[in-house]
């Protein structure tokens, strides 16, 4: 039997079960443990003990403190299950914001106070999205922490429709001009920006294909695929980006002549450096913060773009779907709830268009319908 409970008092619990079986002499390992309470308590504890153990992430009562323990934890398990650029993501998050305020707490000893206190602080330093906080206990909660306390959710960032124009006059000249250009024209994120290729723009249609993201991760730049069929699209171009486009290609084409190197072949990438490597991803973001930097615009960051199309969208009234389909939304229901609060409430449109419905209906027979006298 794995695990039993024995009464010690009142309301007092005795759990006992099994330890994994010693590594060097393979002797059986009981380890017991008291819970005050009620039976349901014992049993929902021991359930809990016993569902760790399991899964490989039960950790003996000892003096390992939560960073020891996350450090532990991302270099055996976390690669199981998550790609290389998440547990990237994983250990900047423990390294950055988890170990300066927790790291050195015995992990025994942390209680859900210790982690709503965290969290406020988080929110309160005001330099972390509501999704980076979540994703920061995301970690915790995988080690079967607890639950976080319900954040206020951050508004995304965007640029107003009077600062887009702006923002484009004074990139001009810049590198960062027409993948800038192409972010807030199409929307697309920076990894799919960085992975199109010349083939991927069809000047005569003024269309752009997205069928691909870079990575970049620490093991260096891998190519991957939309996670859903959504992600794989064409979106229509606006003019200014068409522009932008064709500037840049025939620029570089103009310099790797000049240097005696030859055209770039269709399959290029469309944003790449004079010798046809692609644009890292984190080189995207660094040359945004340059140009923000030095041409002092709005401090917003380079995904804010994405965000100010799909802003501008909603203002023109694009409807949801056509919104979500534009930016490779996996459905609907994703835009909503990151763009939702965009939508203005107004819905006086509906009133004017259940009216003309209700204006082919008799006016009798209307009254009959709602069981009102007849006229």
């Amino acid at each position: 039997m794995r695990g039993a409970i024995i009464r010690r008092g009142k309301t007092s619990w005795r759990l006992k079960y099994d330890l994994p079986r010693d590594p060097e002499t393979d002797e059986r390992r009981i380890q017991y443990k008291t819970v005050r309470g009620k039976r349901a308590d014992a049993e929902k504890e021991l359930r809990a003990i016993l569902s760790r153990l399991d899964a490989g992430m039960y950790v003996e009562t000892s003096q390992v403190t939560l960073g020891d323990f996350l450090d532990n934890w991302l270099a055996t398990k976390a690669p199981q299950s998550v790609g290389p650029k998440s547990l990237e993501r994983y250990c900047g998050l423990v390294r950055h914001q988890i170990k300066p305020a927790l790291g050195a707490r015995l992990l025994q000893h942390l209680r859900p106070a210790d982690i709503s206190n965290w969290l406020d602080e988080l929110v309160a330093a005001d330099n972390l999205s509501t999704r980076s906080i979540r994703h920061a206990h995301g970690v915790l909660r995988t080690a079967s922490i607890v639950k976080p306390p319900a954040l206020v959710k951050k508004e995304v960032e965007i640029l107003t429709s009077d600062q887009i124009g702006n923002v484009l006059d004074k990139l001009q000249g810049l590198s960062i001009f027409p993948i800038a250009a192409t972010a807030i024209g199409t929307g697309a994120r920076r990894g799919e920006i960085a992975a199109l290729r010349r083939s991927d723009v069809d000047f005569g249609t003024a269309t752009l294909r997205i069928e691909r993201a870079l990575e970049q991760t620490a093991a260096g730049i891998r190519v991957k695929q939309p996670k859903t069929a959504a992600g794989r699209r064409t979106v229509s171009l606006p003019a200014v980006t068409v522009e932008a486009i064709r500037t840049h290609l025939v620029e570089t084409m103009e310099t790797r002549m000049a240097l005696g190197a030859g055209a770039l072949p269709d399959n290029a990438y469309l944003f790449s450096d004079i010798e046809g490597a692609p644009p890292k991803p984190d080189m995207i973001s660094d040359r945004w913060r340059d140009a923000v930097r030095y041409r002092k615009l709005p401090k917003v960051t380079f995904h804010a773009l994405r965000h100010s199309h799909a802003s501008a969208l909603i203002a023109a009234g694009m409807d949801i779907v056509s919104v979500s389909k534009r930016l490779g939304h996996a459905s609907p229901a994703l835009t909503l709830s990151v763009y939702g609060h965009m939508f203005r409430p107004d819905d006086r449109d509906a009133a004017v268009a259940i009216d003309a419905a209700l204006q082919k209906t008799p006016r009798c027979q209307l009254g009959a319908n709602l069981g009102v006298p007849r006229i």
